[in-house]
């Protein structure tokens, strides 16, 4: 695929809708899968992606750490909108770090945080990405989100080679907004990342190699 010219594709899917390129991505008739944190608004992208081709396959990685809201609305998630779900877990279990390593460390040791981060979510990502041997990668994140993402566009590769599309790039809060009420969709109110702890730090799953 890395003969795409993926500045005209973007130019030409600049005005194109979410599901329009999600339809794009799957023409293209290479291994794909979509991305879920099951954050705030991510319903959007699994009920977008849902009704292009419900069985493709949705990676989450669960870090351990996330919260009961975050727990509750993805379970209920995956009963509602069909996708093949795969769940991603780090080889150690939350309760047992925090046992014998102490927990999350704080984003001021950043040594400590960045093993952390590999650990809880990088590593379950490349055992994902070992499974699914994936070429495209459709992903929630959107030009607003971080300082980096703003340096991307719909189309981007990703430093392992994954072409990284995101439908939703250019939509603000309000059209995001506006799409998860008018299908009623579930949304996280209460979510924490402990490996990006603040908005608009990245967690590394978007500029790791």
């Amino acid at each position: 695929m890395g003969n795409l010219d993926i500045v005209s594709i973007n130019q030409q899917l600049r005005q194109a809708s979410p599901e329009a390129i999600i339809r794009w991505a799957l023409t293209q008739q290479k291994r794909t899968i979509v991305t879920t944190s099951f954050g705030k608004n991510a319903a959007a992208l699994l009920h977008l992606s849902s009704q292009v081709d419900s069985q493709l396959p949705a990676v989450w990685v669960d870090t351990g750490y996330n919260l009961r809201d975050t727990y509750v609305v993805a379970d209920k998630l995956m009963q509602r909108i069909p996708l093949d779900y795969h769940i991603f877990s780090p080889k150690m279990t939350s309760e047992r770090r925090n046992a014998t390593l102490g927990g999350i460390p704080t984003i001021e040791d950043e040594a400590l945080h960045k093993d952390f981060t590999y650990q809880v979510k990088l590593e379950p990502f490349e055992r994902a990405i070992a499974q699914f041997k994936p070429e495209i990668w459709i992903t929630g994140i959107r030009q607003q989100d971080t300082e980096h993402r703003k340096t991307l566009d719909i189309l981007s590769w990703d430093a392992r080679g994954l072409l990284k599309v995101a439908p939703l790039f250019y939509w603000t809060d309000e059209q995001i907004d506006a799409y998860m009420q008018s299908h009623q969709l579930l949304s996280c109110r209460h979510y924490f990342d402990p490996t990006k702890v603040q908005d608009g730090r990245e967690c590394g799953l978007h500029t790791s190699v």
